[in-house]
């Protein structure tokens, strides 16, 4: 079974965003999504060359503006397909400034066409996770 993993540059520095982030991750724990907190490398490419050459087997998604936009329940069949995998999947969130050029080889998804910051397209991306676990439980979370 392949697990899930999301990404994230650098430790929250808003307390609020902090909160929301570990409440989400520790719901997803027993849902097979783990989190990792990167060093807040300044530049792109290094904070992805890292992941990538950790993982070079694995499945690298990154969440850009200009990614595919998933709905709750698009997000919940993508769960499910990545826990299915044999390979693990993981999921990036950019620095600020987005991944520029560093991220032409790899495909993503986006979630919606506004612009967020890093620390809240965090908590927007693992709550969509959540989400997407209680939809495919069966869990009365997600009400659509």
């Amino acid at each position: 079974m392949g697990r899930v993993v999301v990404h994230l540059h650098g430790r929250a520095k808003d307390a609020s965003f902090r909160a929301s982030i570990s409440d989400y991750a520790n719901r997803l724990s027993s849902s097979g999504v783990t989190l990792v907190e990167h060093r807040n490398q300044k530049q792109p490419a290094p904070y992805l060359k890292e992941i990538v050459e950790k993982n070079p087997d694995d499945d690298i998604i990154l969440l850009e503006e200009d990614g595919e936009q998933l709905n709750s329940l698009q997000y919940a069949e993508r769960l499910k397909q990545w826990t299915l995998s044999r390979r693990d999947t993981h999921l990036v969130v950019g620095p600020p400034g987005g991944f520029g050029q560093s991220s032409d080889p790899h495909i993503s998804i986006s979630l919606g066409m506004i612009t967020l910051p890093h620390e809240l397209a965090a908590v927007v991306l693992l709550e969509q996770l959540y989400r997407a676990s209680t939809i495919n439980r069966g869990l009365p979370y997600h009400r659509g």
